[in-house]
């Protein structure tokens, strides 16, 4: 018998739903939640220390701009951790977000994981206006767009936030912001956040919001 005419088990891994996740991080941040994804876009693309006044017309019109594609292509949203030194030529703040901690579930065929975002920012532009810390402000935001408690969501999962369904995880949990300093040019803030796999209670409640 022909392998290609045998009909293949599909895979099933939490690793290989990684870029389906990404993508739905990605999307909620700056296509879904408009007006805040305009002000995260504001804290990525704007070095003034006005960067989030909403009364300035040209800064809006610069942002519009740019799409999520844009973003990643220009290296504001980066999906690898390399980043050349020239690049901070333009590029005073971007965002990674990857995944990691890869642990056991109650699934043996899919993982928990924690998914981390960081917000790098160069040090010169690292205050804004009215003692904000552009970073703080980055997480602030992502935190908000993913993370909020809202009516919608307080019934579905149970007053834990999670405003965007992901592929891999049933929920996900904040764990932890954190500062680090990469070089003499650069710090940061990481946000983390732990996904847990499908329990039966979270397919029962996903089952009843797809229904309704």
């Amino acid at each position: 018998m022909r392998k290609d005419l045998i009909k293949l088990q599909p895979l099933r891994s939490s690793f290989l739903s990684c870029d389906k996740d990404t993508e739905a991080i990605l999307k909620a941040l700056f296509v879904d939640s408009k007006p805040y994804s305009d002000h995260l876009k504001r804290l990525l693309l704007i070095n003034n220390p006005d960067c989030l006044d909403m009364s300035n017309e040209e800064y809006q019109k610069y942002i519009d701009e740019y799409s999520l594609g844009r973003l990643i292509k220009e290296g504001y949203v980066r999906l690898d951790p390399k980043i050349q030194r020239a690049t901070f030529e333009n590029v005073k703040s971007y965002i990674y977000i990857y995944f990691d901690d890869f642990a056991p579930s109650k699934n043996p065929e899919f993982r928990d994981a924690t998914i981390y975002i960081m917000a790098v920012c160069y040090l010169d532009e690292w205050v804004l206006d009215d003692y904000a810390v552009r970073p703080l402000k980055i997480c602030g935001y992502i935190d908000g767009i993913l993370n909020s408690v809202t009516d919608k969501n307080k019934q579905i999962w149970n007053s834990k936030g999670n405003n965007i369904k992901l592929s891999g995880f049933g929920s996900y949990d904040f764990m932890a912001c954190v500062q680090g300093i990469n070089n003499e040019d650069l710090s940061l803030y990481t946000i983390a956040y732990r996904g847990t796999h499908f329990t039966e209670d979270n397919q029962e409640l996903g089952s009843v919001v797809k229904n309704d």
